[in-house]
């Protein structure tokens, strides 16, 4: 038998590095969206002088496009392809933030290889994902939030739901798009639940929260340097408490909150991002019920409703911040003025036509595919007043 021949078509440079992970193909929880986050990044990072390396596996985005990045290698976003090309590359560090949450996850395997993270770090990152070690931080800070408990197995489950009292939603740490997410309402659904997440996703824990009804929902996307915090924006939800945000209409900027509250939010998500010492994006949901802000949830990278807030108000959000992760400029090195006349509304975008047999019914389980955008002049726009009028009927049942 002959020789097998192996060959190398990738000839690693002697400039310095950064490679940006994608988000792999589009999929529910997932979409073009990191895409755009993505391409702002590489752009940001050649304007910064390093020599930008893109991972991704989808044909059909700009993000994969060969001429974005200096080098695109096409492979799926697992670790044993990334950590190919890390030991070829030998990268100053490598970006997670701008992907979602496929790229995220391989932050654990970056910290334990010693790769450096630019940006916000793996341990402060992990406290923002474990639901459980967040929700000691938040106690920490003197920060609302809904009652409650982890759980390893399903009798644990039940007795945790019992003591942060029904509703309750039963969540899995770590997912993408809100898998596996239910709200129940008693110890026999908490049981199928439970044991549902520990059969797909085995070695997780379970967190049972209690679950806020009939409440508003919104969200801060912001900026943080070490020094300045910036909220690049607010959002109110039309749709209440209880289904995902990117199923959600929302509305940029907030349309029915007090000043009081939504000041409350920005002061909740500086002060979050300074205990977790952010180096760049975060995203934090809140609940608002009899006027009290709740914490949901943060999440330590571009969200979904990044690049909607960034093209809503015209400024190069995702530009700022990669050069923030990557230590080149400082907030304050921007001029960062917001232009937008009237409001925002990210509307969800929905592919049940494709799927037929799929329940329509949405919930904390995400099952848009995309979004778009849509501007309105003010508040008296009949579509808007339409979409309000069907969150009504909803808070009334």
């Amino acid at each position: 038998m002959g020789k097998t021949l192996s060959s190398n078509e990738s000839i690693s440079s002697n400039k310095k590095k950064v490679i940006v992970l994608g988000s792999g193909p589009n999929r529910i929880g997932q979409g073009i969206e990191f895409d755009y986050c993505c391409v702002h990044g590489l752009m940001a990072i050649k304007e910064s002088g390093y020599e930008a390396i893109m991972v991704n596996c989808n044909p059909e985005t700009v993000s994969t496009d060969f001429d974005i990045a200096d080098k695109l290698y096409f492979e799926p976003v697992f670790w044993e392809h990334l950590w190919e090309i890390i030991e070829l590359e030998k990268p100053y560090g490598v970006i997670v933030q701008l992907g979602g949450q496929t790229a995220l996850k391989l932050s654990k395997k970056l910290h334990q290889k010693g790769i450096k993270i630019i940006g916000t770090s793996f341990d402060n990152m992990d406290i923002a994902e474990d639901r459980g070690r967040f929700s000691d931080l938040l106690k920490e800070l003197g920060i609302p939030y809904p009652n409650y408990g982890t759980a390893f197995t399903a009798d644990e489950a039940i007795a945790v739901a019992n003591k942060v009292g029904y509703p309750v939603l039963v969540r899995p740490s770590y997912v993408l798009g809100g898998q596996r997410m239910r709200i129940v309402i008693n110890d026999d659904e908490v049981e199928a639940a439970a044991v549902s997440i520990f059969k797909h996703i085995p070695d997780n824990k379970v967190l049972i929260d209690h679950f806020l009804d009939r409440c508003q929902e919104a969200e801060v996307d912001a900026i943080f340097d070490g020094e300045s915090f910036h909220v690049m924006g607010v959002m109110e939800h039309i749709e209440p408490a209880g289904i995902h945000s990117g199923d959600s209409n929302a509305v940029l900027p907030a349309f029915n909150l007090t000043p009081l509250i939504v000041e409350t939010m920005e002061y909740y998500s500086e002060k979050i991002a300074r205990a977790l010492n952010i180096k760049g994006l975060i995203n934090i949901q809140f609940a608002i019920k009899d006027s009290k802000v709740f914490v949901i949830e943060a999440n330590p990278r571009a969200s979904r409703t990044t690049p909607f807030i960034a093209k809503a108000y015209g400024i190069p959000y995702l530009n700022i911040a990669t050069k923030v992760m990557l230590e080149a400029n400082k907030l304050t090195d921007f001029v960062i003025e917001k232009k937008l006349e009237g409001y925002a509304i990210k509307e969800p975008v929905f592919s049940f036509n494709k799927f037929p047999g799929v329940n329509k019914e949405l919930g904390p389980e995400m099952k848009s595919t995309g979004e778009a955008i849509r501007f309105i002049k003010d508040l008296r726009d009949p579509y808007f007043r339409t979409l309000y009028k069907e969150r009504s009927m909803h808070l009334s049942k």
